[in-house]
């Protein structure tokens, strides 16, 4: 198959995702993750069945259905473009996972790889081997060194690889030299984590975000100059250019190039369109001064599962990464009865595609607008460190981080003592919990309802008594202090949040008296 053909068919996969062959490929995309997962979801289901309460994660209504059955429309066996033939195939993908390191630091590179090799299971490929290479800068022809290069040929060949995954985001050339080389289809951990997201994205918000990326990271990457494309030529004669060599105008690349610039204004329109409702949503909690709290942090470092353990949301579970794309908002309480509101958000990982960060920037602006961020580190993590900074990193890209914090060492339960006191020196006041056994729960919701605000302004007012409305509302935005029985009403002290003040103003008893 010719590289034109190949890169045909990826723009049509992204910008033709309405036509009949491409969702047809589409679906069946979804029932090989579904297919790949399941074996996953059974270990996974095991270990939690043998340490977890029965309904500590809620119903994962989300599980069922990714684990369905589906009845595929339209199936024919008869292909329409033979282009199609190697998306239609229902088998894993072979790769071989490639890196480059300087000199000290091999240890930061083997978890770098391990971390490329679970992102590729989770978008639905075997990983065969892994290969770093030791030198000061990559080759910027090629990545790897032209004879290393040749090495790896050898090595997918042997065994019988379709793919290499490089651990980087590479230059469109370099792709182009090392494909040239290997002759298999090589990608880079960019194109993985964008795969990921585009089979777990549900919501048309996450959809729409997916799809910008995706197009944001295919437009420098078109390639194919080859004899189908139709040249724009004319008046050079000299350089055998002129009479009968002028094509129709645009190239085959430029039509590509100004469809995806035309999908890309669509989509960048359609999330704009989502931010109204949004900030309704926002603004409704603001009005009856509803404190909220986001759960930020790496991706597959136990977000959801603490939010499910808190609240019992229901929110999918799953032993994978960036499982959870979409903000999911749940109410919690404190221990003296003020409301507030918990937010799952999408996870994060060491060299997030900064494609990413801008689609998906709406939907982190439930972080960036939060009151604590519940900061979520897997203890477990053979870098935990390298963790917290990266999560650091994309917080300060979104201006979030002056908002208070809550460091949460999770999946205490996996980590002895000797790890306790490592953890402890890398961040001192950080709580230690257990999603699975809840250890350190209650003292995380301490925490929580020390720092989101208190209600500061105190009102005396006289309520009359058909107006219980105000004094139910009383107990929901702020907190009762008194509340004694009068002739005309009831005479109640309590404090509030300013925002909430005005509409209590009537009633003040200096007024009503």
């Amino acid at each position: 198959m010719t590289e034109i053909n190949e890169d045909e068919a990826a723009i049509s996969r992204v910008l033709a995702r309405d036509e009949a062959r491409a969702a047809s490929s589409l679906t069946f995309g979804t029932a090989r993750a579904d297919a790949l997962q399941s074996s996953s979801d059974h270990r996974a289901s095991e270990r939690r069945d043998s340490h977890y309460d029965d309904n500590r994660d809620g119903d994962q209504f989300e599980r069922e259905d990714r684990a369905a059955l589906r009845r595929v429309q339209g199936l024919r066996t008869e292909l329409e473009d033979v282009t199609e033939v190697e998306y239609r195939q229902l088998r894993l993908e072979n790769v071989v996972l490639i890196g480059v390191y300087p000199s000290g630091t091999i240890t930061d590179a083997d978890n770098s790889l391990r971390e490329l090799a679970s992102l590729a299971e989770t978008a639905g490929a075997r990983v065969l081997d892994g290969l770093l290479q030791q030198r000061p800068h990559p080759d910027p022809s090629t990545y790897l060194g032209k004879g290393k290069a040749e090495e790896l040929r050898g090595i997918v060949q042997a065994l019988g690889a379709d793919t290499v995954v490089a651990d980087t985001e590479l230059a469109p050339s370099q792709r182009r030299a090392l494909e040239d080389i290997v002759k298999v289809k090589v990608i880079d951990r960019t194109a993985v984590i964008l795969d990921i997201f585009s089979q777990h994205a549900k919501s048309r918000e996450g959809k729409a975000q997916v799809e910008l990326a995706q197009l944001e990271y295919l437009l420098p990457r078109l390639r194919g100059w080859g004899e189908s494309m139709s040249r724009q030529a004319g008046g050079q004669v000299g350089a055998g250019n002129g009479m009968g060599s002028r094509g129709p105008g645009e190239t085959k690349i430029e039509l590509d190039r100004r469809r995806i610039h035309t999908r890309m204004a669509r989509l960048r329109a359609q999330i704009k369109g989502f931010k109204p409702a949004r900030e309704a949503k926002r603004a409704n909690r603001n009005r009856f001064a509803v404190p909220s709290v986001a759960i930020a942090g790496y991706t597959n470092a136990g977000k959801s599962s603490l939010l499910n353990r808190i609240t019992s949301a229901g929110v999918l579970v799953e032993n994978a990464l960036f499982a959870t794309l979409d903000a999911t908002v749940r109410k919690g309480m404190t221990p003296d009865r003020r409301p507030y509101t918990f937010t799952d958000t999408v996870g994060f990982v060491s060299n997030l595609p900064h494609q990413l960060v801008e689609a998906f920037r709406s939907t982190l602006e439930e972080i960036g607008d939060a009151d604590v961020i519940v900061h979520v580190v897997d203890a477990s993590h053979p870098d935990p460190g390298a963790q917290l900074t990266t999560v650091r990193d994309v917080l300060g890209e979104i201006e979030a981080r002056d908002t208070p914090e809550i460091v949460v060492f999770n999946k205490s339960d996996l980590v002895d003592a000797d790890q306790r006191l490592v953890l402890r020196g890398l961040e001192p006041a950080a709580v230690f919990v257990s999603a699975r056994t809840g250890e350190g729960i209650d003292l995380l919701l301490g925490r929580i309802a020390d720092l989101i605000p208190q209600p500061e302004i105190e009102l005396s007012l006289l309520i009359p008594y058909d107006r219980g409305d105000l004094i139910s509302k009383l107990h929901a935005v702020g907190r009762v202090v008194t509340t004694d029985y009068r002739e005309t009403g009831t005479l109640v002290t309590a404090l509030v949040h300013p925002q909430s003040v005005p509409g209590f103003k009537p009633f003040e008893a200096v007024h009503a008296s």
